[in-house]
This record gives structure tokens, C-alpha cells and sequence, in this order.
């Protein structure tokens, strides 16, 4: 079946009747992927997300179809264009949270709006309070937070201390000749649930997509005019192996690193509910690192 088979009919498909039809499903999901509704890959398996981003798709056209696929549906699928998508409002006030967000559309970051969609963010150089400190090396003083948006309103699930620079052990004694690997600020696509370590292996989110990082060289614990290097390195998002706030010691070369185990473990608790992830089990992360000084400079407190 395709949707072309829908116009001028009286079908009516259910979810699972969809579910039954590879061609059909997959055809869905290609034309939901291109509207921003849904993303890679599309595999023919029509579950819980492909039904809610159709869902929303019903929705946003007002297709009064909300419980099956018919010929309205199937039209408006056909020729809708990603910019005549109707966009839900978020309703961003002057939180921080809200600031992240207005932060992350100022820089054309995908924002993820569904309930049970997590955003990952890091902010460097800021404290518990929301307010900045000056970012000293080899020390916990970045937060990691996951931000999700319910009704258009963006909440803050939790958020920790952590860190997204490598410590002074492995600045000095880099495991790349070419130095230290420092995150290159922006948003990636880049990591899978997995395991981080040997000693103290433990669940994490482990690279498994290209990233972009600044090569610390000259051992100077900064970004500027550092060369750029893009692969994969095995910059994972894991515990900091409960060390002090003040010594990273060796629990980051360059990793994405929680200062503590238990607050590592919330993190992965609270990802792993992302319904993307509880639909594929390999699904792949959006994270976003965000310089603190440009964040409350673009919007003040």
C-alpha cells in the first residue's frame, strides 16, 4: 500500500494496520523525517514514535483524523512542505532553562519538543547557581543538564556538576600526540548508551558519530588557536569517579564527565526513559556544550 492508494478513498488505517505494511510505513516515515517530525532511519517498524510523530503531524494540519491514517492524512503528508509546517509556540520566559533554549534556536540547534524527547546540554564555566565562575582548569566547575519541554514550556529534569575539559594529568600527558582533546562548542549527534571503562566499568553514553574537537597542543588549557580535529575519540559521557571538585586527576581526557557516580547514574536513569530510546535501544543522542559566558552574555540575567 502507499498513500497514493488513500486519495479518494474512504480508507482507514490504524496504527497497527500501518505497523503490518513495510512500504507503507516506511513511505510515512521518510515524508515525517523530511518535515522534522522524526528522525533517521526509516526502517519500515511503525512504533510508539513513528505513531506519536504522525500524531503530531495530525495535529499541527488538523486533519480530524487523529486515530487512523485516511485520505486526508495521506494528502497532506503528500504535499506538505517542511516550511508550511505549522510550528507548536514554546513559551520561554527568562529562566535558565528557557535562556538554553533561546540559546540553542539562536545557533539553529535542534530543540526537542515531544514529551519524553531529553535535551542534553552542557554548559562550561557555570555553577550550581546559574552564575558564572571563571572557569579555572582542572577542576568540576561546568554543569551537564537534561531540559525537557512539557505544554511548549521548557523544564530542567536535573541537572550536575561536571566537567567538559580534560584534566591537568592528561593535559600534559596527552593520549594524542597532537594534544588534549577539547570539545569544539556546538551540538552533535554522537553518542549511544554502552560502557566506559575497565576498573570501574559503568554504563555511559560512548561516542559512536564524528565530533569535532580543539587539539591542545601547546598545553596552555585553552581552545584559542588550537587546530581542529574531527573523528572518533572516544569522548564519552561517564562518571568522574567521585573525585574532588577541585582535581579532575585523571577522570577526563577530554570526555564529557560527571563529577560523581550517583549523579552519573540519575543521568543515565533519566535518559534511558527518552521513549526514542526505549523504542531502539540504539538510538543515538543529540548533546549540546554551551560556552557560560556567551549563554548569560546573549541573554542576562
Amino acid at each position: 500500500m502507499k498513500l497514493q492508494d488513500f486519495l479518494g478513498k474512504e480508507e482507514k488505517w490504524g496504527f497497527e494496520a500501518i505497523a503490518q505494511d513495510t512500504d507503507l510505513s516506511r513511505q510515512i516515515q521518510i515524508l515525517l523525517i523530511g518535515l522534522g517530525l522524526l528522525e533517521p532511519p526509516s526502517d519500515g517498524k511503525f512504533g510508539p514514535v513513528s505513531v506519536a510523530a504522525l500524531k503530531k503531524f495530525q495535529d499541527l494540519t488538523k486533519t480530524e483524523e487523529n486515530e487512523f491514517l485516511g485520505t486526508v492524512t495521506a494528502k497532506k503528508l503528500i504535499e506538505t512542505k517542511p516550511e508550511e509546517l505549522p510550528k507548536p509556540p514554546l513559551k520561554l520566559g527568562s529562566d535558565i532553562a528557557s535562556k538554553i533554549i533561546k540559546y540553542m534556536q539562536a545557533k539553529n540547534y535542534q530543540v526537542f519538543t515531544n514529551l519524553r524527547e531529553y535535551n542534553i546540554v552542557y554548559i562550561e564555566g557555570i555553577n550550581e547557581d546559574w552564575s558564572l565562575n571563571s572557569d579555572p582548569p582542572n577542576q568540576f566547575n561546568d554543569r551537564r543538564i537534561v531540559i525537557e519541554v512539557v505544554d511548549g514550556i521548557p523544564k530542567i529534569v536535573n541537572h550536575w556538576q561536571a566537567t567538559t575539559e580534560p584534566g591537568r594529568y592528561y593535559t600534559l600527558n596527552p593520549m594524542n600526540s597532537g594534544g588534549a582533546a577539547r570539545i569544539k562548542f556546538g551540538q552533535y549527534k554522537a553518542w549511544a548508551v554502552g560502557s566506559h571503562g575497565n576498573a570501574d566499568r559503568h554504563q555511559a553514553l560512548v561516542q559512536v558519530a564524528p565530533i569535532t574537537v580543539h587539539r591542545d597542543f601547546n598545553k596552555d588549557f585553552q581552545r584559542t588557536g588550537d587546530k581542529l580535529d574531527t573523528g572518533l575519540f572516544l569522548v564519552n559521557q561517564h562518571w568522574g569517579y567521585d573525585a574532588p571538585a577541585n582535581d579532575i586527576k585523571n577522570a577526563s581526557a577530554g570526555c564529557l564527565v560527571g563529577r560523581r557516580r550517583e549523579g552519573h547514574r540519575e543521568f543515565m536513569a533519566i535518559i534511558k526513559q527518552d521513549r526514542r530510546y526505549v523504542s531502539n535501544n540504539d538510538y543515538v543522542f543529540y548533546t549540546t556544550v554551551i560556552p557560560g559566558d556567551d549563554l548569560l552574555k546573549t541573554f542576562p540575567r
